[in-house]
């Protein structure tokens, strides 16, 4: 190997290896890291003290390509299309009406603000009209903004780009191609998007069916084969005259949310390469940049910024969510969370490759239009969320501590909920919870420390709890954290009766059909539920007047804690209980005597 292998070699180490801590600077002080990584660029370009000559517009816009294309789907796969469905039609909206309403203001103040022509205008309106996938979700990771209206931005991320791409290639066509006009436009959109979501949907259903059904040599090359898949959607969807990179999206939502061996080598191999193309492509991008030339048209672009950021994102995402279930704050939080990354300059690359006359200023104009505008909204961006009261108490995107393809090829999950300060689970014991009988809390981290939980452990606020489920009993689980952090636990208590003064009377009967539990037994209401098995009919309650009730084997028993206690005990000996009957009567005299 030569001596000039070895420097190129030497120099992406050193540049990747600045970019990682310039990440770590960026999470300390606040700042999005794209900027960081842009600056970078810059610092080692050709007026940078790196020297480094690289203006080779058409190399970055191939490169850029493939890096959106490997960021797109580390999304997707990460956030899965059960975490994107409930917010689809927002996602959606944001990402084609958002996107064009935003691309025809900002076009409008660009011809205005630099003396453009309406279609060199629009061209930069339809640049900066995209949203970054990388630049959300690095806000977004730590962040506690409202899960809906973070799921919203991320689906909006992952599905803009090809709209704002296909409004790009159009204006240029437009200005290369005096015949062509806005009907053609439009017909290219619905094409391009039409067969990107078919070839996504068909390409993400057959790798699911694939990877469910070919066992690999190992796990680890497991990742390749995702790498393959993403290949395989963009470019089928590309030859086809589809949106490659909505195909990509689409195809890594279903892997998302599908039983994949080896998910979580996938998903950490993925993430890796979604950093690394992010910092390579920003560097990259930084390296086309000529900062003497950003001084040219610096008071225009904070100009047309300031449009971008005051008017042309929010009323977009009010255009856009006119039909959605939000209210005006959510809107205006919508409005100001559209962070520009690598994708708008990277589209900005097409109009210098095409040969468009004003190309090198437009390309200038949008990269200082992207820095000034993520600088603003991306620092700004959990205050304003806590100002308007849409953060809560957990992470915007929060992350399961184990994920195992062992388990979710079983049908299970495994999800983590962490008790936020002054939850209403805090104080009550695991069993309160009310978990359905497929879910188990099978480990709780306290102080950074793992406790394996029994139905007594007493939970505190901050407890991370981590859940084996059913993966179809996903959505219960996750309906109840509500009640675990708000309340209420268990049966609301009705006003107590008055205490027997007399011995309590003990009764055995035949249970009534059915084996559904009701809110009163005998009149008497039920204040708490201390065992539940549904699926056998069998319960043990607390009633309203000091007495308990127990159902089993087509029997219910009501009476005071020790008498039912010893009947229990007399019912576990009998020579007709079966095992399963005799764990129930065994359970259920050793909670009597505790509660004793």
């Amino acid at each position: 190997m030569g001596h000039h292998d070895a420097e190129l070699i030497l120099i992406a180490g050193v540049l990747l290896a600045a970019g990682i801590v310039g990440a770590l600077l960026a999470d300390r002080v606040r700042v999005p890291s794209l900027l960081l990584f842009l600056g970078l660029g810059m610092l080692a370009g050709s007026e940078g003290i790196g020297g480094i000559d690289f203006n080779d517009n058409e190399l970055a816009r191939t490169l850029g390509t493939i890096a959106l294309v490997l960021i797109i789907f580390e999304g997707g796969l990460t956030a899965g299309w059960s975490e994107i469905r409930p917010v689809l039609g927002t996602a959606a909206s944001l990402a084609t009406i958002g996107t064009a309403v935003t691309a025809v203001i900002a076009g409008l103040a660009a011809k205005l603000i630099f003396d453009l022509s309406t279609l060199e205008g629009m061209l930069v309106g339809a640049a900066i009209a995209a949203t970054d996938s990388a630049a959300i979700f690095a806000v977004l990771r730590r962040s506690t903004l409202e899960k809906r209206l973070a799921r919203s931005l991320e689906g909006e991320s992952g599905m803009n780009d090809p709209v704002a791409l296909l409004l790009v290639i159009g204006f240029i066509e437009w200005i290369q191609q005096p015949g062509y006009g806005i009907a053609d436009m439009a017909g290219l959109l619905v094409l391009k998007l039409g067969l990107g979501a078919a070839i996504g949907y068909a390409v993400g259903r057959l790798a699911v069916l694939a990877l469910d059904r070919v066992r690999l040599p190992g796990e680890g090359i497991y990742p390749v084969a995702t790498i393959a898949i993403a290949g395989l959607a963009y470019g089928l969807a590309e030859i086809a005259h589809g949106s490659g990179f909505l195909a990509v999206y689409l195809t890594a939502l279903a892997l998302g949310s599908a039983r994949i061996p080896a998910r979580r080598t996938v998903v950490a191999f993925h993430q890796g390469l979604g950093w690394v193309a992010q910092i390579s492509l920003f560097i990259l991008l930084g390296l086309l940049v000529f900062p003497s030339s950003l001084d040219e048209v610096a008071p225009e672009a904070l100009a047309l910024s300031a449009v971008l950021i005051l008017l042309a994102r929010p009323v977009a995402a009010v255009v856009a969510t006119l039909f959605a279930p939000l209210n005006m704050k959510e809107r205006l939080m919508l409005g100001w969370a559209g962070l520009r990354g690598a994708t708008p300059i990277w589209l900005a690359t097409f109009p210098v490759v095409a040969g468009i006359g004003a190309g090198e200023e437009l390309f200038a104009i949008v990269f200082f239009v992207v820095v000034s505008s993520t600088l603003v909204q991306g620092a700004s961006f959990e205050p304003l969320a806590k100002r308007l009261g849409l953060t809560t108490d957990e992470p915007a995107l929060p992350r399961r501590l184990l994920e195992s393809g062992r388990i979710r090829r079983m049908g299970g999950d495994v999800v983590a909920y962490r008790l936020p300060p002054g939850a209403a689970a805090a104080g009550h014991p695991v069993r309160d919870l009310e978990l359905p009988r497929e879910a188990l809390v099978n480990v709780i981290v306290r102080d950074g420390d793992a406790l394996p939980p029994r139905g007594s452990t007493e939970l505190r606020e901050g407890d991370e709890l981590h859940i084996l489920i059913r993966s179809e009993r996903r959505d219960e689980v996750e309906a109840l954290t509500k009640r675990w952090a708000h309340g209420p636990l268990g049966r609301e208590a009705p006003p107590p009766l008055p205490r027997r003064g007399a011995p309590q009377v003990f009764t055995v009967r035949p249970a009534p059909g059915g084996g559904q539990l009701g809110e009163e037994i005998d009149g008497i209401p039920i204040v708490r539920v201390m065992r539940d098995r549904s699926d056998r009919g069998a319960y043990l309650v607390a009633l309203a007047d000091g007495r308990f009730a127990v159902t089993g084997a087509g029997l219910i028993a009501i009476g005071g804690r020790r008498a039912l206690a010893d009947w229990c005990v007399r019912r576990a000996e009998h020579q007709d209980a079966d095992a399963t009957a005799r764990a129930w009567w065994q359970e259920v005299t050793g909670a009597l005597i505790a509660r004793g």
